[in-house]
């Protein structure tokens, strides 16, 4: 078998094998995930408990994997952040990171659409010992930032984007009205198994992450740059930005 035949094989997804909420993976994506997993992240049993029941919410597999997670904690780390705001909670996997971050007097405020993923979060926040700095607030994301905007809250330092894609943009100029310079902002999906380079995609998804690569790309507050990924989600990938 040639060396071509071979990496053919080794790759192979059968369809059926794909999880809902993500895209096709290959068995070497997957077991290199495990692998940095295992040595490098510190996923207790809170945390594989609020992953795990992602599959009690209405888009079960389709919060960050581990090595992502661990990622999105560093980032608010090395950036120093004491207050994080989060489109999108599901059953708060990623929300545990942020909360465990930003530390003992720090705050995170997360959106939430479904009630139902809303009650799986309170839990895995409260067992992960952070309830009592996170704000799970129900409801249209967009909504709920434009009450923060006309509240005048104090700035976040990091945003994480990772809502319904189609409102990447409103999202995205919400959250410009809520940071300051030197505020990071991370955008999740955005590759989307390579169809982000299909300008015609009739997937709205696929248009939302390239309207809101346009608006970035187009204000000259911002720095950016996007990486893609691959592992057990998939072919997909994140934009990272910091405002001027």
């Amino acid at each position: 078998m040639s060396d071509k035949q071979e990496s053919a094989v080794h790759n192979e997804v059968p369809e059926e094998a794909v999880p809902a909420n993500r895209y096709a993976s290959a068995p070497a994506w997957r077991s290199v995930d495990r692998y940095f997993a295992a040595a490098l992240v510190n996923e207790d049993a809170a945390l594989v408990e609020a992953r795990e029941s992602g599959a009690r919410t209405t888009m079960p597999n389709a919060e960050v994997a581990a090595n992502q997670g661990a990622l999105l904690g560093l980032l608010a780390q090395i950036g120093g952040a004491r207050r994080v705001l989060e489109f999108g909670t599901l059953a708060g996997y990623s929300t545990v990171w942020f909360a465990r971050a930003v530390g003992d007097g720090g705050r995170v405020v997360t959106f939430e659409l479904e009630e139902q993923n809303a009650v799986v979060a309170r839990e895995n926040l409260d067992r992960a010992g952070v309830g009592d700095r996170v704000d799970v607030i129900v409801g249209s994301a967009a909504e709920s930032a434009q009450a923060l905007i006309d509240h005048g809250v104090e700035p976040f330092d990091l945003v994480f984007i990772d809502a319904d894609k189609p409102s990447n943009p409103t999202y995205l100029a919400a959250t410009l009205k809520l940071t300051r310079p030197g505020s990071v902002i991370v955008i999740d999906n955005v590759v989307r198994d390579g169809a982000v380079s299909d300008e015609k995609s009739e997937d709205p998804r696929v248009q939302g992450v390239r309207a809101v690569v346009d608006a970035i790309a187009a204000n000259h507050d911002l720095d950016a740059t996007a990486l893609q990924t691959v592992g057990e989600k998939g072919w997909d990938g994140l934009i990272i930005a910091r405002r001027r």
